[in-house]
């Protein structure tokens, strides 16, 4: 279960800010397409909605694993969502979805992808569901549970709390959001709550195109990725994103 801590450790661990199935499956796309090795022009959450549309990924016991696959190498990339009231899914056993690992696979990874469902399968088999998660506090409760899974089934030593308190960890889980109103001759507003980030990207000459290319791009140590654009006019877009701090 290595990617899956990998995930713990970087941050890719939320509170999915929504019961809707949809709506939460695009969250945990987006944070996997914010790692700066994911493969360019691949719409993940895209190719995760038809995927379930063919196949519901939420088979029992409250969790669901839904994944995308693609040619070619590169890493075995994963996100983890939190739903304490639970997710309407359509799972087989018609319980409510608590936990949903979301996978990317490159086609050379999918033997370990394998090898890392049927652990995550046996963590939760051998604790009968996740009624524990489920029924956790804080996300911070949840973190731990994971954690002990995955390092229980793993040779992989996680990170000390000092390590994490350097890395994407330092943001709020799952990164920063902010949006971005631009409108004629470089004029734009930048809403979030670090306001030296906003400052600085309110004053960013290369941001525009950047913008407008829809694309992840990287500045002042962050790296962006666009969640949607909303446009209320041809001359003043208004941009969705959320940044992920580089170390």
């Amino acid at each position: 279960m290595k990617s899956m801590l990998f995930a713990i450790q970087a941050g890719r661990l939320v509170e999915l800010p929504s019961t809707d199935k949809e709506h939460s499956l695009r969250s945990l796309a987006h944070l996997i397409e914010a790692v700066p090795d994911f493969s360019p022009g691949v719409d993940l959450a895209e190719a995760i909605l038809k995927r379930e549309v063919v196949c519901n990924s939420g088979r029992s016991l409250g969790v669901a694993c839904p994944h995308a696959r693609v040619p070619g190498d590169g890493e075995l990339l994963c996100a983890l969502g939190w739903s304490p009231g639970g997710i309407d899914y359509g799972a087989e056993d018609g319980r409510k979805v608590h936990l949903i690992v979301m996978y990317f696979i490159p086609e050379a990874q999918k033997n370990e992808y394998l090898k890392e469902l049927s652990a995550l399968a046996g963590a939760v088999t051998a604790r009968g569901d996740v009624q524990s998660i489920a029924g956790a506090e804080h996300i911070g409760s949840v973190r731990e549970q994971l954690r002990e899974w995955a390092s229980g089934l793993t040779d992989l030593d996680p990170l000390s709390s000092d390590e994490e308190e350097g890395g994407l960890a330092s943001l709020e889980p799952g990164g920063l959001p902010l949006l971005v109103v631009t409108g004629s001759e470089g004029q734009r507003t930048v809403l979030c709550e670090n306001r030296e980030l906003a400052a600085a990207l309110e004053k960013d000459p290369e941001l525009d195109p950047l913008l407008r290319k829809r694309s992840p791009f990287e500045r002042l140590g962050f790296r962006f990725v666009q969640r949607g654009t909303t446009t209320y006019d041809p001359a003043r877009p208004v941009y969705d994103l959320i940044a992920l701090k580089i170390t």
